[in-house]
C-alpha cells in the first residue's frame, strides 16, 4: 500500500505527527503551504477569520496528484475550532482522488470544534472516502498513545484492501 501524507503546520506540531506516520509507515510526506506566509500576528488575526469563515487559499504545491496512493493521510493544525486555509486548500488541490480512502487529524491546544467535519466534507465531495478521524490536544501529543492509534489505523487501512 501506498500512503501520501498530506499536511499544514504553523508551528511544526501537526508536521511532527505526519513525519512519525510517514517513518512508521512509509509514503510520501507533503507539507503545503500557504502561497502568502503569515507571521504571528496575521496567523492569529487574519488567519483565524480565514479559517473560520472556512475559506481555502491558494497552497504550494499548488496540485496534489494523489493517484498513485491508496490511502492519503490529511493533518491540520486548529485555527478558531476549524482546519486552516492552507490544509482547505490543499484539499482543493488534490487531483485523482475519487475512490481514495482517508484518514484525518487535527491538532490543537484544547478542543478541535468543527476541524474534522470540515475536512470530511469537503473530501466526501471529492469523492473520498474518509476512514479515521483523530483529534491530537496538547495531552495527547505528549502521551503518544494516540499517535500510535493513528498509525496503527493507517497500517490497518492497508491491511483492509
Amino acid at each position: 500500500m501506498k500512503n501520501c501524507i498530506i499536511f499544514h503546520s504553523y508551528t511544526g506540531i501537526t508536521r511532527d505527527v505526519a513525519e512519525k506516520v510517514q517513518a512508521a509507515c512509509g509514503g510520501e510526506l507533503v507539507e503545503v503551504k500557504p502561497r502568502q506566509n503569515y507571521n504571528r500576528l496575521t496567523a492569529y488575526t487574519l488567519g483565524c477569520l480565514r479559517a473560520r469563515n472556512e475559506e481555502a487559499e491558494p497552497v504550494e504545491p499548488a496540485s496534489i496528484d494523489v493517484s498513485a496512493c491508496d490511502l492519503v493521510v490529511i493533518g491540520s493544525p486548529v485555527w478558531a475550532f476549524k482546519s486552516t486555509p492552507a490544509t482547505n486548500g490543499a484539499i482543493n488541490a488534490l487531483k485523482n482522488c475519487e475512490g481514495k480512502r482517508a484518514i484525518l487529524y487535527a491538532t490543537c491546544g484544547g478542543q478541535a470544534g468543527d476541524t474534522i467535519s470540515i475536512m470530511k466534507k469537503a473530501l466526501e465531495k471529492k469523492g473520498v472516502n474518509v476512514v479515521g478521524e483523530f483529534v491530537f490536544d496538547r495531552k495527547d501529543l505528549k502521551e503518544h498513545k494516540k499517535t500510535d492509534s493513528l498509525i496503527e489505523a493507517v497500517t490497518n487501512a492497508g491491511n483492509a484492501e
